[in-house]
Formats: C-alpha cells, structure tokens, sequence
C-alpha cells in the first residue's frame, strides 16, 4: 500500500561522539537467523563473547558480560550493584559523563564526594588522595575518555591511591576501549563498562562490562537488592556463566554483532589499533591547529578518538553542523553542558577512523568556515594533516 513508509535511511559519515560506522560483516552478521536465547548454540556464541570481551579489556575476570543496552546500561549496573545505601563513593567529575556517574551513584542513597577538575583537563590524583584522606569509601569513579571534553584520564595512580584506602576503582571505558590503551587488570581497575558502539563499531545496543573478584565479593555481599532488577549483576552474572540461568530474552542479533566486532578488533590487533587511532587523531588535530583553530583540551591529555575544538568568535556552531550533514552527509557533535556552544566534538572512533574521513572532513569544514567569515587555511590543514597520516 502506498500509505506505508519505507525504511530508508541516509548513508552518512559518522564523525560525531557515537555512534561510529560499522564494518559490513558487523551489519551482516545482524541478519543470521535468530536463535533461542537458551539455544546451545546461542550459548556457545556467549561463552566466545565473553572470551573475546576478556582479552579487548586485557583482563583475567571471571565475571565479564554484557549488559543488554547501550553504554549508559553498563555505567548503571555498576554504580547500582556496587554501591549501597550509606557507603561514601568519591566520583571524579571533569565532564559531562563524570556527572551521570554521580547522579547515579545519589541514587542508590550513598554519599557522594564530587572530586572535579576545569572541562578540559583530567582529574588531579592529589585531589582523589585528599577525598580519602577525609574518610572511608567504598568507590572511587573516574572517566578514562570524557567524551564532552576529548580528555584522557591517567588512571594508574588514582588506581594505587584507591587500592592503598581500600575502596573499589570503577572506570568508564565507554569511548576508549577498542581506540585507546586499555589494561584493566595491570592497571588495578576493579569495575570497568563500555559500549558498543564507538571505538567498538557496533551499532548501539550492549554494554561489555567487566568486575574483579573483589569487585564480585562486593555483589555478593550485599546487604540490600541492586535498585535495579533488569542489571542486577547477581542475576545476570547466572545467565552468563555456565548455570544459564534465565533472566530475560537476550539480544540475539546485537550478541551476533558484538560478537563480530571483538572478532574484527582482534584480528586487527589491540596495539596496531591504538596506534591506527593515534595517528589518525593526531593528523587531525594537527590539521586544525593549521586552520587557525584552537584546541579545547589539555595538550598532555587529549584523546585521539574524540577531539574537542573551540569554535571560532563568530561563528555560530548549529549551521555548521547543519550544513556539514546536509551537504557533505558529515555528522559532528556539539558541546554538552559548560561547553554547549564554544566547541565542536570530532570522533575518529573504529571503522570511522580512516585517512579519508580525516581529509574530507577538513576540506569540508575549511570550506564552511570561510563562507561563514573564518579565514580558515584549508590547504595547510590538508598539507599537514596529510603528513601525519602515513604509518
């Protein structure tokens, strides 16, 4: 019938905070045929999920999952099954995600210390070792890559310190796992969650998530249920392990796609990764410092997935992005909170991380830019990055 739409979406190129693009076999592998969530064969395709999820995070864990739903799941679970009523989390708060964190973490009745730092610079350790210094905690939470800022968080010695007061380290791994280093277990991270759809490149829709065995003594002895029932990690932690015991009806064809995507980051090698994604980052963060913009974060701490620059005085940021999407099928990211308005947010995440995208997208936005009155230099840009992006 003729009154019934079509599905037909816009190819786009995807160089926003996330979502990123997906390799073909990624989308493919979403079209096998559904399974039984208790199917033997579902099971199998789990355990080897659960297999690959251990060596992307770089850890030992027997409890390591997935969380069905998008990254923002695995942060819930985590803050909802670790923290209960009167412990005292200190969370560390440098953006956007840091502050869910810790509205989260008020949620389930613990006291919260809100350790922050300027939006666009990491946490200070001394800062996190004055936190406990004031008195016990159950938890300290750090963002590994902010993605409202472009900032990466040193993480090992807010690990030591954490370990040395005898609270637990949950870290936000959303944007860095599969594009950054991440080492759970050589680094002493306790808790970590990600997602599957940035640096992963799989569509949005299951958060990987691993807990150390202190961190699963903590599950186990709580004295209260989880606020949550859906990621009550006690329960889903039986449907992972080899007792299947029922919780809900999995994702079958989201497990399909991570299950593809670990595959593919796995082949391509965690190390020949990172340095792909630091290349790419770097040649693009060159090229707009050579365009006459400026940088938003911290030079000693700026991701190489997600960059953050400053929009130039005069320029408004909606109709650049507006047209950057409508004209050059480019998607960006906006500011989020303090930062609304003053930058622009650029991800190089996964399958969206490739030379081609990083030149497009400066001749592309070097164009706009001049029509909008910025004399943006493109050609040096372009010259610059392109010198960066050989391996």
């Amino acid at each position: 019938m003729s009154d019934i739409p079509a599905l037909d979406p816009p190819r786009r190129t995807l160089m926003g905070p996330g979502p990123s693009g997906a390799d073909p076999s990624v989308l493919a592998a979403m079209g096998l045929p559904i399974l039984g969530h208790l199917d033997p064969e579902f099971m199998r395709i789990m355990d080897e999920c659960q297999t690959m999820m251990r060596r992307v995070f770089r850890t030992a864990n027997d409890v390591t999952l997935a969380t069905p739903g998008t990254g923002t799941s695995g942060m819930e679970a985590a803050v909802m099954n670790l923290l209960q009523p009167g412990d005292r989390a200190i969370v560390g708060i440098c953006g956007y995600f840091g502050e869910r964190i810790a509205a989260m973490a008020a949620r389930t009745g613990a006291e919260v210390t809100r350790v922050t730092a300027p939006w666009g610079s990491p946490i200070a350790p001394e800062d996190i070792e004055r936190a406990l210094r004031d008195g016990p905690a159950r938890l300290v939470a750090i963002v590994h890559a902010e993605t409202s800022t472009g900032v990466r968080q040193p993480v090992e010695p807010v690990a030591r310190l954490a370990k040395e007061a005898g609270a637990l380290l949950l870290l936000d791994c959303v944007t860095s796992l599969g594009g950054e280093p991440v080492d759970i277990d050589d680094w002493g991270v306790d808790a970590a969650y990600s997602g599957t759809q940035k640096c992963l490149s799989a569509p949005p829709g299951a958060s990987p998530l691993t807990l150390s065995p202190a961190a699963w003594r903590a599950v186990q002895a709580r004295e209260t249920p989880a606020n949550s029932w859906y990621l009550d990690l006690g329960l889903l932690e039986a449907y992972w392990d080899s007792r299947r015991a029922y919780h809900h009806t999995s994702p079958i064809s989201m497990t399909y796609a991570l299950h593809r995507a670990l595959a593919l980051v796995l082949e391509e090698g965690l190390e020949a990764r990172w340095r792909r994604h630091e290349r790419h980052g770097r040649a693009l963060q060159r090229g707009l410092e050579a365009m006459g913009l400026a940088l938003h974060a911290d030079a000693a701490h700026r991701l190489s997935v997600l960059t953050t620059v400053r929009i130039p005085e005069g320029v408004e940021d909606a109709p650049v992005r507006g047209a950057l999407l409508e004209r050059f099928g480019i998607e960006i990211g906006g500011g989020l909170g303090d930062l609304r308005g003053r930058v622009w947010r650029i991800g190089l995440m996964g399958e969206s991380s490739t030379p081609g995208n990083v030149l497009y997208f400066l001749a592309s936005l070097g164009g706009l830019l001049r029509e909008h009155g910025f004399a943006a230099d493109t050609g040096a840009a372009l010259d610059i990055a392109s010198g960066g992006l050989n391996p």
